[in-house]
């Protein structure tokens, strides 16, 4: 595999549809978790993989930070870009790769999430391809447990009748305010409407991709910390569309023994 450290040679290959999967090294809850094994494979490879069984993503790259990284995608035959280690979020680092490949559509595949579905990545890629004025497009799923509505890592979100976002939070929203007025603590609080959970996936159109990346970071994306709310907080619509399929995302060590769980049902 060839390791494009030369950009002129990137600028020569032009896909349509690009995943681009970030992998830092350095993850403050789980340093090198790209590289953890998971059945005698690597995070990464699992991931890239996955991603490889799409139906309309047309290339793969791997955007990473760190050497190691890099020689594990090669070992596994997939291409791979080395980014800046200064980049604070995932979208940062796709888009200095996006800005040296030419393409239509990038796909902001998460790098720790071994289990994604095929079929999640070209639900989110189909909705710019069905509407040429939506810009970004993400997923959401309707939550079954009780416990994540309340979850502060468990990110919600609401949108209008056309499936465009109208605001992601931690917190649980819609506020049922008849339902849990009074109560004291969510212990008390019963889900008797309906609520749903983001997905942290993202297609972008290649130019809406480098100006949203160009964007001043906004005041609710500062307090939740979640940075698709700088572009609803600059007038950008995000798409967001339901998928039946559940994500499985490693955060910490613990976490690989409920991915190798969740194989081991599978």
């Amino acid at each position: 595999m060839q390791l494009f450290d030369d950009r002129a040679v990137m600028d020569n290959r032009r896909s349509d549809i690009i995943a681009i999967i970030p992998a830092r090294y350095g993850s403050t809850r789980f340093p090198g978790k790209s590289l953890a094994l998971i059945r005698d494979k690597p995070m990464i490879q699992w991931v890239y993989e996955q991603t490889r069984l799409s139906r309309l993503v047309d290339r793969i790259i791997v955007a990473t930070d760190d050497e190691r990284i890099m020689q594990a995608v090669a070992a596994f035959g997939g291409e791979s870009v080395m980014t800046s280690t200064s980049h604070i979020t995932g979208t940062d680092r796709i888009a200095e790769v996006a800005k040296n490949v030419e393409c239509n559509i990038v796909v902001n595949v998460q790098g720790d999430e071994p289990l994604i579905h095929p079929e999640m990545i070209d639900t989110a890629i189909s909705s710019l391809l069905d509407d040429p004025a939506v810009p970004m497009g993400t997923l959401c799923k309707q939550i079954q447990d009780r416990a994540e509505a309340f979850d502060p890592n468990v990110v919600k979100v609401v949108f209008d009748r056309q499936g465009f976002a109208l605001y992601f939070s931690r917190a649980p929203i819609p506020w049922n305010r008849d339902r849990w007025a009074g109560k004291k603590s969510f212990s008390e609080m019963t889900l008797d409407n309906t609520f749903y959970k983001h997905i942290g996936l993202y297609a972008y159109r290649r130019d809406f991709l480098l100006s949203y990346a160009g964007l001043q970071q906004t005041a609710l994306e500062a307090v939740e910390k979640l940075e698709q709310l700088r572009a609803l907080e600059h007038g950008h619509k995000i798409k967001v569309t339901e998928t039946k399929h559940e994500s499985f995302g490693v955060d910490i060590p613990d976490d690989l023994s409920k991915i190798l769980q969740r194989l081991k049902e599978s």
